[in-house]
């Protein structure tokens, strides 16, 4: 990965609006994997809740990739780094 090409300055307040959106995107991660951990658990319970919890569970995927993507395209155009 090619990194920029001159030294990189950020603001504390530019570091700390990163530190922000990266709280964010770890919390909102971590929400989905807790529906995904829950609908599963209720399901084992009870099976025929099943049929009603799939949508909520598949889901789920989209929502974090959503959230890495979002991020990254923030830290990347923030550190100046090409974007895939």
């Amino acid at each position: 990965m090619d990194g920029p090409s001159e030294p990189l300055t950020l603001t504390s307040e530019e570091v700390s609006e990163l530190h922000d959106k990266l709280r964010a995107a770890r919390h909102n991660i971590n929400n989905s994997l807790s529906l995904i951990i829950a609908a599963a658990e209720l399901v084992k319970l009870k099976p025929d809740a099943a049929s009603r919890l799939i949508d909520q569970i598949l889901s789920q995927p989209d929502r974090i990739v959503g959230e890495l993507s979002l991020f990254g395209l923030e830290f990347e155009t923030r550190m100046k780094l090409p974007q895939d």
